[in-house]
């Protein structure tokens, strides 16, 4: 059962006083689990690659219960492959939902609201500067037929005006079968993250026309495909 032996180490001391919903993002490259730095992938090109780096927010998480009423969530999160206990949402709610969306991203109003703390602070590398925002999701790695430095290839998409807006809306559709079952106390969501799906859908990224992306050039293109980087584990 994928995620349940995160569940108990990082996040039991949260769920065991009431019902909480925990809801975990596992990640992935296509069908493999993302290792750092070693594992080599393939783009849609066959050029193969490694990543070193993958973050990103989430934020107004919505929960649509089976009556139509809603749980809404106004926090922001922060999602880190290098911290564990950042892959980990507890909603302290209880019930089964129809559906679950949330925003990629961070929205217009907290990118305007000045200096801020936890995981908008910006100590967190995730803020450009006070004039231009948030970056919503941010991946780095190598390859050799990126003709960056060091082989290296950057992509740091964010910007929240038009024609350049980056925030996406994800919503995806939940049953029963779902969600897992923690005790007395817990339900367990657990959504996929396929990380390959930066890199294709609906534009495939070729290494060697387009290693880096930090300012708002291409970044409404790569917003559109991590749009649909997300689906439910069942």
């Amino acid at each position: 059962m994928i995620g349940l032996f995160f569940l108990f180490s990082f996040k039991f001391s949260e769920i065991k006083n009431g019902h909480s919903l925990v809801i975990e993002f596992n990640h992935f490259v296509g069908n493999d689990k993302l290792i750092l730095d070693s594992l080599m992938y393939k783009n849609e090109f066959k050029q193969s690659y490694s990543i070193s780096k993958f973050r990103y927010y989430i934020s107004n998480i919505k929960l649509k219960r089976k009556d139509g009423t809603e749980y809404v969530s106004n926090e922001y999160y922060l999602i880190d492959i290098e911290d564990k206990k950042s892959q980990q949402i507890v909603i302290h709610e209880k019930g089964y939902y129809s559906s679950i969306s949330f925003t990629i991203g961070v929205d217009s109003l907290r990118n305007c609201s000045g200096l801020q703390k936890g995981v908008l602070d910006p100590v967190k590398g995730m803020f450009w500067a006070w004039n231009t925002g948030y970056i919503f999701l941010k991946l780095e790695g190598k390859s050799t037929y990126s003709k960056s430095p060091s082989n290296i290839f950057e992509y740091h998409i964010g910007g929240f005006k038009q024609p350049n807006n980056c925030i996406r809306q994800v919503t995806l559709d939940l049953t029963e079968k779902s969600f897992q079952k923690v005790g007395d106390d817990a339900d367990f969501l657990s959504i996929l993250v396929d990380i390959s799906e930066v890199l294709k859908t609906p534009k495939s990224i070729d290494f060697k026309e387009l290693s880096s992306v930090t300012d708002f050039n291409n970044a409404s293109m790569m917003a559109d495909n991590y749009a649909d980087m997300f689906s439910v584990i069942k």
